[in-house]
């Protein structure tokens, strides 16, 4: 029985397979590409630390009930729309620590099951607004270090259902493109999700700190793109020829706006704890002085009582010889 189980079984060659569980471990092999004679009740596999460089279309037809791939530290650049087809029960994909610079928009149309995604440790610097109905379903995204510097609100407002994201080491730019994405961080925080740090690389007036963390009054929206290439195009009533604008007045407009939309640091608001603070502490201060002073006046009023009756009884008793010599004398 153990000579035949691996010809029922059917399990590759440089595999290792695990009947009970229905798994199979490719990972470690220097493999290339994806092993032929995977066994059709696969719904675990493991091709994690091979040399798979590219993805064939449909690659993992030959296991239709796959529920977890871990493909983690390959060589993968670019993967095509169809490369996922037919995996109608996948729940956990990971694509951790490859070459991977962008996603297809419809890369996960064939994956509504799909729970659990990792990006993380890859060269994405763009996500699509939108990657297909799958991403209702999404409970855990992690896409963190990449070059990603902007993330657009739609893409995150596709996942209901998100309770785990993670972002933190990429190139985030912390201007005003960025601030739907700061919205929708709080709301998503404020209902119980979990994220990491969204740490500022640019521009320097926000370098290094939490997007979490940054004022969003200091933000300023995004300006419309200018009105003025649309007005130029309608012709004006009795005008025969239309004004052709200079490029240095296209090229300064184009500078203003680029400005604009930079993040424009403002004074630092009153905080109303430090308000609170300060008049608490002068009326503890005033407090103190005027029990000094009180302190201070009952203190001499009561050092004058008692020298003024100190005084007085030393004048009584000099005064008493002085009465009874006089009556002597008067009675004489």
């Amino acid at each position: 029985m153990i000579f035949l189980l691996p010809v029922v079984w059917g399990c590759p060659e440089r595999c290792r397979c695990h009947s009970p569980s229905n798994s199979v471990d490719c990972s470690r092999q220097g493999l290339a590409e994806i092993p032929s004679d995977l066994p059709p009740q696969t719904q675990t596999l493991h091709l994690q630390d091979n040399q798979i460089h590219q993805l064939p279309n449909s690659a993992f037809k030959s296991v239709p009930q796959l529920t977890t791939l871990n493909l983690y530290n390959n060589s993968l650049s670019n993967l095509t729309p169809g490369v996922f087809h037919g995996l109608q029960h996948l729940r956990v994909l990971n694509l951790t620590q490859n070459s991977l610079h962008s996603l297809e928009s419809r890369l996960f149309h064939s994956l509504p099951q799909l729970r659990e995604l990792d990006l993380s440790s890859n060269n994405i610097s763009h996500l699509p607004a939108s990657l297909g109905e799958p991403w209702e379903n999404l409970t855990v995204l992690a896409i963190q270090q990449n070059r990603l510097r902007q993330l657009d609100r739609a893409l995150l407002e596709s996942m209901p259902r998100m309770k785990h994201l993670f972002l933190k080491d990429n190139l985030w730019k912390c201007n005003c493109h960025l601030l739907s994405l700061k919205l929708w961080l709080e709301t998503f925080v404020y209902k119980g999700g979990i994220t990491d740090s969204v740490i500022c690389v640019s521009p320097d007036t926000w370098k290094g700190k939490d997007l979490l963390e940054i004022p969003h009054e200091l933000y300023h929206p995004c300006p419309f793109p200018s009105l003025h290439l649309q007005s130029s195009q309608v012709p004006q009533l009795g005008a025969a020829h239309r004004a052709v604008p200079r490029l240095s007045d296209s090229h300064s407009r184009g500078e203003r706006d680029h400005r604009e939309c930079e993040v424009k640091p403002k004074p630092r608001p009153a905080n109303l704890r430090h308000a609170v603070a300060t008049i608490v502490i002068t009326g503890v201060v005033c407090g103190i002085v005027c029990l000094m002073m009180l302190a201070a006046a009952i203190y001499g009023c009561t050092y004058a009582a008692i020298t003024a009756q100190y005084h007085g009884g030393r004048l009584a008793q000099t005064n008493e010889p002085t009465k009874t010599e006089g009556k002597e004398l008067f009675d004489s």
